[in-house]
């Protein structure tokens, strides 16, 4: 788990729209609608990948320098980062059971309310924690 930095390929398909490959990663190609979201898909497709290789054991391929790479028709190289261990979390929504403990008579009371508590500990915890 660790950050990367890959150079990635745009090439300029049609309506302003990009294909998008990493020539040092096999299978690790993605598109975009334009320039912005080209590179928002290119690193998640890259974060994606590289997490599956680690999860797999595979070794990590060694990144090209920009300058080594050749493009043709108006294509471009870029560097794209990534940080699997923040994708990790980012994509780890899998729900936890916690115990807790209230006092009985706000508990009748959030229960009469019809309060979902596994909802209202989540919003407190985002707003607490200052997080979306």
């Amino acid at each position: 788990m660790a950050k990367y930095i890959y150079p990635a390929i745009f090439t300029p398909e049609v309506n302003g729209q990009f294909s998008i490959c990493f020539p040092d990663i096999e299978n690790c190609f993605t598109c975009g609608d334009n320039l912005e979201d080209g590179i928002r898909m290119a690193e998640d497709v890259l974060s994606l990948t590289l997490t599956q290789l680690e999860d797999k054991g595979h070794k990590i391929p060694n990144a090209s320098a920009i300058n080594d790479l050749t493009t043709e028709n108006g294509a471009f190289a870029t560097y794209i980062s990534c940080d699997t261990t923040a994708y990790r979390r980012l994509m780890n929504n899998m729900a936890v059971k916690k115990t807790l403990t209230i006092p009985s008579w706000l508990n009748e009371s959030a229960m009469a309310a019809g309060l979902n508590f596994s909802q209202v500990l989540q919003d407190a915890l985002k707003q607490q924690l200052n997080v979306t």
